[in-house]
């Protein structure tokens, strides 16, 4: 019987991909991360990974009669996760926390767990699936059939031996799906709703988390236009974003946006709606999935947020691990430090980081 450690993050989603495993026959266990010292963080939040989250996931394991554990990952998750969200803002970056939970979390100190307890699998409630492709001897991510949950864009980090390790039970089912077994069993969490603030920040006010957190403090500067010209001062680059119009604090008479930050000179660059829309930008920190290597330009669908449509683009290789994609049509907020994640219909071929525009 094979064994499998499912990740609760004490939501629905991944207390139904455990009842799954338990009624195919699969040996179970289930874990939840410990990734504050703050026992109360986000417990009036939208968030994941809160004191409440945990009992939830306990409860929902008693009732299945499997064992449940809660592991410390307190200090990883300072050093994997909200340090380098820290640095990105320095940087005038946009970070995704969420992603690099799953990459640094998930899928590489809670999978070493997992195999340390001499189970076979990871399992967890994202919404996508797992096939092996003998062709061409690689396991494949390929997106959930509710392609309004789908989940794939925040795992385009998986590697192949991740990818060999891990089960994902609700790659076939719709959310709705997923409610109704959990409301048939009884779960405490059944109605609970998903996740969707950043956890570790309360209120999504990020300057105050880095003020407080590690005494970073955010320097006005300069408004400029594309051609330099000073249209006024900004409070600080971490209180703007891409594609921001609205809060600027000064009036033009029209409607300007924010177009670029600029961490050297500290300055905020603003423009019009049209100067929002590129066709090009270059990632990097590249992982692949459905290929070993990308030797010459491909066609795909690419997509740089997770909310928005996938759109045609050509991703051709640069230099080592990075790629220039070229879209069909002008993206609009192309944000450096966000990810941009490549698919060849339902299979994902992989992502990388934006770097620039």
């Amino acid at each position: 019987m094979k064994k499998v450690m499912v990740a609760m993050s004490g939501g629905v989603d991944s207390s139904v991909a455990a009842l799954i495993l338990k009624n195919k026959g699969y040996e179970i266990c289930g874990a939840t991360m410990k990734l504050f010292g703050n026992e109360n963080i986000g417990e009036k939040s939208k968030v994941c990974c809160s004191l409440k989250d945990s009992f939830d996931a306990k409860n929902v394991a008693a009732s299945l009669g499997f064992n449940h554990y809660v592991f410390n990952f307190v200090d990883d998750f300072y050093n994997d996760v909200i340090k380098k969200f820290a640095y990105s803002y320095l940087n005038a970056l946009t970070p995704n926390p969420c992603l690099e939970c799953n990459r640094y979390l998930k899928f590489k100190k809670l999978l070493e767990k997992t195999m340390l307890l001499g189970c076979d699998y990871i399992a967890t409630g994202h919404y996508a699936q797992i096939e092996y492709d003998k062709q061409v001897n690689r396991y494949i991510l390929k997106k959930s059939t509710d392609q309004s949950k789908d989940q794939t864009y925040f795992l385009y980090t998986m590697t192949q031996y991740e990818l060999s390790k891990t089960i994902f039970p609700l790659g076939s089912l719709s959310k709705s799906q997923v409610r109704n077994l959990a409301e048939k069993n009884n779960f405490i969490n059944a109605n609970k709703p998903d996740s969707q603030d950043i956890c570790f920040v309360k209120n999504g006010d990020y300057a105050t988390f880095l003020k407080n957190s590690f005494g970073l403090e955010f320097m006005p500067g300069n408004f400029i236009d594309k051609d330099g010209k000073i249209l006024g001062r900004h409070k600080g680059i971490i209180y703007y974003t891409i594609g921001q119009r609205k809060g600027l604090g000064i009036s033009f008479g029209e409607h300007k946006y924010v177009i670029q930050k600029n961490k050297s000179d500290n300055t905020i660059v603003l423009g019009d709606e049209k100067d929002l829309y590129k066709n090009k930008l270059i990632a990097g920190d590249i992982n692949l999935i459905s290929i070993d290597k990308l030797s010459e330009p491909m066609q795909v669908t690419a997509k740089i947020r997770y909310n928005q449509k996938e759109t045609p683009a050509i991703i051709k290789p640069l230099i080592e691990n990075e790629i220039e994609v070229e879209f069909e049509t002008g993206q609009r907020a192309i944000t450096p430090g966000q990810a941009v994640v490549f698919y060849d219909k339902e299979k994902v071929i992989g992502g990388g980081t934006i770097k620039n525009e």
